[in-house]
């Protein structure tokens, strides 16, 4: 999998991107993620890449030139399977849609920044937008961060158990039951004994039902029927 980056901020990355999961998967080959700085095509001589919004109003508007042409150079090279700009607005990152997005080659994800970028790049470039909550933040690196974090760790071969990444939260449509290590007491807290008797069949309806257990308590939100 390849991810291409479009950033005005590419060193924010330095730290998500060079530790655990994401570093082992680059490294090994599994992955590629490369950072683009929009203001590298910019035409402007100060490098500008915003501008005040026609009609007035507070805040500033990404331009669509640059953006434009970072996008055109970059589908000139090879053929993307989606190219999503990050958005509160946008569909909000779920499971079903990592396990979809790790499925293709290349992705471009679009950092947006001020106000927003100006609305003919969404409507004749992006292909996909993706919100990671119900909030703001001050730019959309911290997602396109969190969206390469949620594939890259699905491709095969990233984590060192391959199953790992089925038994994970939402994988089923649950969160996941709690889990317990060495050691058996600690405080006088003690690991259910089913966890220790060794029957599989009762260790994994157990774990069901706490999975669906603390769906309901925790994420009502979540449809079971």
């Amino acid at each position: 999998m390849r991810i291409d980056i479009i950033t005005i901020f590419p060193e924010m990355f330095e730290g998500p991107f060079s530790h655990s999961i994401v570093k082992r998967a680059v490294e090994k080959g599994l992955a590629e993620i490369h950072l683009h700085q929009l203001r590298d095509f910019s035409t402007d001589k100060h490098k500008k890449i915003d501008d005040y919004p026609f009609s007035g109003g507070a805040g500033m508007v990404m331009m669509i030139e640059p953006i434009a042409k970072a996008i055109e150079h970059l589908a000139s090279e090879r053929e993307y399977d989606e190219i999503i700009y990050t958005s509160p607005d946008g569909e909000i990152l779920d499971q079903p849609m990592a396990n979809k997005l790790s499925l293709y080659k290349n992705i471009i994800i679009l950092c947006g920044h001020y106000k927003g970028i100006d609305e003919r790049i969404r409507e004749h470039y992006i292909t996909k937008e993706i919100s990671i909550g119900n909030y703001v933040l001050s730019g959309g690196e911290l997602a396109a961060a969190i969206i390469s974090d949620s594939l890259i760790r699905l491709l095969p071969g990233v984590l060192g158990d391959e199953t790992s990444a089925l038994s994970d939260s939402f994988q089923d449509g649950l969160v996941s039951p709690p889990v317990y290590t060495r050691p058996r007491v600690f405080n006088n807290w003690k690991v259910p004994d089913i966890l220790l008797s060794g029957n599989d069949k009762l260790i994994n309806e157990w774990k069901h039902e706490q999975s669906l257990k603390r769906t309901k308590e925790r994420r009502p939100d979540i449809d079971l029927s």
